[in-house]
């Protein structure tokens, strides 16, 4: 079995909603796979052993209306949990989408999407405009630490945030090919010096793309922090450990759209025990149908050069482990 942890849906419900009530504020892509079940089961009839852990890739933050925000949040999880007990040999687990515009309902949400749907943790944004340390965020920190479930960290943003003074918009899709990791390398850098991971050592955070720019700059990490340290400034001295030990404790996703040399940057960092793997369908092929991102995601694991074991790991024994995934 292969449990791919991070692929994308839309569901029907929330999409028309949101249609109604977000005046046209949230824009979800329009691909197949992400609207129809039909054109998902036709590419999952090629990799027979892959089960998928559903989640919603989008922020519902554009609604503007807290309201609004929780309702949307509360139709996806509902409907991606319907959809595990229809197919449970497709699917087997949620990572719910939270309401953050207002933390009650979010903390509210999260009781839901656990408690009730059994859901396998939840998903956040790593939007930069937004960081991960402010003070609101550790309640919902503590809460899933209770549950000793994972928050999934997904970068979002678009064209319409420039990349320099001046300019109306990222050109050349930057903000997507190089502002999505840096925001992911943002928020995983915030989290490690808010210190949540000392407050609460039970939390797991899941980031994507392979940890982003982490694994590949890890030596950068002792450069730049390491004389921080020797001067005992602030930020440094309140942590109980190296910086390098807690980016360590992340938790990461194969989806790098296939790269076996990034894989194996992430896997010497990181470990095998925190590589887990994800296809991010159907996001980043021209098609809208993510079959070759299963193709080349699986065949740059498997070239890989780490024992067995390790791979299967990788393919499900983590995910078994994180999610508590008896099948």
């Amino acid at each position: 079995m292969k449990i791919d942890i991070s692929a994308h849906i839309i569901p029907p419900g929330l999409r028309k909603v949101a249609s109604l009530t977000a005046g046209g504020r949230i824009a979800f892509t329009q691909l197949p796979v992400l609207d129809s079940l039909e054109a998902r089961f036709k590419v999952m009839a090629k990799y027979p052993d892959v089960v998928q852990i559903l989640s919603v890739a989008h922020t519902l933050e554009g609604a503007g209306n807290p309201k609004v925000v929780y309702e949307l949040a509360r139709i996806a999880n509902n409907e991606m949990a319907e959809l595990v007990a229809r197919y449970p040999d497709k699917f087997v687990g949620v990572a719910a989408i939270m309401p953050l515009l207002d933390m009650d309902s979010a903390l509210r949400e999260t009781d839901h999407a656990i408690k009730e749907l059994g859901c396998k943790g939840i998903m956040i944004s790593a939007d930069a405009t937004r960081p991960l340390d402010k003070p609101e965020f550790m309640a919902l920190y503590e809460k899933m630490a209770g549950y000793d479930l994972p928050i999934w960290i997904h970068p979002m943003g678009d064209h319409r945030r420039p990349d320099y003074d001046g300019e109306k918009e990222s050109k050349y899709r930057m903000w997507g090919l190089w502002g999505w990791p840096y925001q992911t390398t943002l928020a995983m850098t915030r989290l490690v010096f808010s210190g949540v991971f000392d407050r609460f050592p039970n939390i797991k955070f899941i980031t994507h793309h392979a940890g982003a720019m982490v694994p590949f700059n890890s030596y950068r990490i002792h450069n730049w922090f390491d004389p921080a340290a020797e001067r005992k400034e602030d930020f440094m001295v309140r942590l109980k450990k190296h910086p390098a030990d807690y980016f360590r404790m992340f938790y990461n996703d194969t989806a790098n759209a296939g790269n076996t040399a990034g894989l194996m940057c992430a896997h010497d960092f990181f470990g095998a025990g925190h590589l887990l793997f994800a296809s991010d369908m159907p996001y980043g092929m021209p098609s809208g149908y993510g079959d070759t991102l299963y193709e080349n995601t699986i065949k740059f694991v498997e070239k890989m050069n780490i024992p067995a074991k390790e791979k299967e790991r990788v393919f499900a024994g983590n995910a078994r482990s994180l999610f508590r995934i008896k099948q």
